[in-house]
C-alpha cells in the first residue's frame, strides 16, 4: 500500500508538471512586462535625440538671425545688440535647461599691404548677463576667404551646453548616475555677414 501510494504521488506530480509546462495562460502579461522597459528606453532615447538635433539646428539659426538683424543697421547701440541677442535666444524655446552664449563681434580688415584683422567693437551675453567681449583694436582671426583688404564683417558666435533631459535636474546634479560626459553636449556655430546698408556699423557705446 505504501509503494502504491508513493507511485500515485509521483504520477500526480508528473501530471501537474506537464500541465504547468503546457499552460499558456498569463504568458502575454509576462512578455509585456519584459518588453515594456525596452520600449520605454527606446522611446525616450528617440525623443531625446530628436530634441537634440532640433536644438542644434536652432543654434545655427541663432547665428544667421542675429547677424542678419545687426547687418541691416547703419549704426547701433549696446542696448540694441542686447535686444537682438534676446530675440535670437528666444528661438531655442521650448528648450530651457541651459542658456546660450552669444557673441557679436564687429571686425575691420585693414587695407595695409599685410592686412590686419582687428576688433572694432564686441558684445556678448553669457548666462543672461551682457558685457563687452574682445577689446577694441585687439587682433582676431577670420577665414582666409574673408580676409579682404578694407572690408568690415559682423561675426556671430552661438554656443550652447546642451543638457539632455534624461540627465538634467533643476539643482544641476546628474540623474540616474550617468557619467558627466552626458550632462553637457557642446553645440556651437559661427556666422559671418557683411553690412547691408553701409560700409561699416559703428557702435557708440560698445
Amino acid at each position: 500500500m505504501i509503494r502504491a501510494g508513493a507511485q500515485l504521488g509521483i504520477a500526480e506530480i508528473c501530471t501537474r508538471a506537464v500541465r504547468l509546462c503546457s499552460d499558456r495562460r498569463g504568458i502575454a502579461a509576462v512578455e509585456f512586462a519584459l518588453i515594456v522597459p525596452v520600449l520605454l528606453i527606446m522611446y525616450f532615447m528617440t525623443m531625446e535625440a530628436s530634441q537634440a538635433i532640433e536644438t542644434s539646428k536652432k543654434i545655427s539659426r541663432i547665428g544667421s538671425m542675429v547677424a542678419d538683424l545687426v547687418t541691416q543697421q547703419q549704426t547701433i547701440k549696446a542696448a540694441d545688440l542686447d535686444a537682438i541677442i534676446a530675440i535670437g535666444s528666444s528661438t531655442l524655446q521650448p528648450y530651457n535647461r541651459s542658456k546660450p552664449k552669444i557673441i557679436i563681434t564687429a571686425i575691420q580688415v585693414t587695407d595695409e599691404t599685410t592686412p590686419k584683422v582687428l576688433v572694432v567693437w564686441s558684445r556678448k551675453v553669457v548666462d543672461g548677463v551682457s558685457s563687452v567681449d574682445a577689446i577694441k583694436d585687439s587682433a582676431t582671426t577670420v577665414p582666409s576667404a574673408l580676409k579682404i583688404k578694407g572690408t568690415f564683417l559682423i561675426r556671430v558666435e552661438s554656443d550652447l551646453a546642451y543638457k539632455p533631459i534624461i540627465t538634467w535636474s533643476a539643482d544641476g546634479q546628474s540623474r540616474f548616475g550617468l557619467s558627466s560626459a552626458f550632462n553637457s553636449i557642446s553645440m556651437a556655430e559661427t556666422y559671418y555677414l557683411r553690412p547691408r546698408r553701409s560700409p561699416t556699423i559703428p557702435c557708440s557705446d560698445c
